[in-house]
């Protein structure tokens, strides 16, 4: 059978339960159709990148699926009639990556994010030099006042 990878976002507002209640009914789907669901990701609560119907963040959720076309297809037309379901990605692939996907890997805080280090080392800021006093500022009072008279 062919190899899919499915994203869907739900809605920012339900809870995470109902993204697993969600999650579990779409993968009935693939099931009843005779596939399987290999591995299920859930992404958490994330930030879009432009607003989809009222939404700023969704929940993502991810499949690696194993199923006739058939049973793809009938679940991405639920989705598309499901209320809380923003949108969705189904993308046929020669085989599935082992191990957590790239976002899990990334979210999994092995940056160091205290140094920033594509800035390098800054040092001591040597090379401006004293910059010396800066005198007085001048207030509005000051200024000499300009008459056309």
């Amino acid at each position: 059978m062919p190899l899919y990878e499915h994203i869907f976002i739900a809605r920012q507002d339900v809870s995470a339960s109902q993204v697993d209640g969600l999650t579990q009914q779409f993968a009935g789907i693939i099931e009843a159709g005779g596939g399987k669901i290999a591995k299920t990701e859930y992404w958490g609560l994330r930030n879009l990148a432009y607003r989809i119907k009222k939404n700023r963040k969704g929940h993502y959720v991810f499949f690696n699926i194993d199923s006739a076309p058939e049973a793809v297809a009938e679940m991405e037309r639920q989705m598309r009639l499901h209320d809380d379901v923003i949108r969705h990605l189904t993308v046929r692939v020669a085989e599935h990556e082992e191990g957590p996907s790239a976002v899990l890997q990334n979210r999994g805080g092995d940056r160091e994010r205290g140094d920033r280090g594509d800035r390098g080392d800054r040092g001591d800021r040597g090379d401006r030099g004293d910059r010396g006093d800066r005198g007085r500022r001048r207030r509005d009072d000051d200024r000499p006042s300009h008459s056309n008279a």
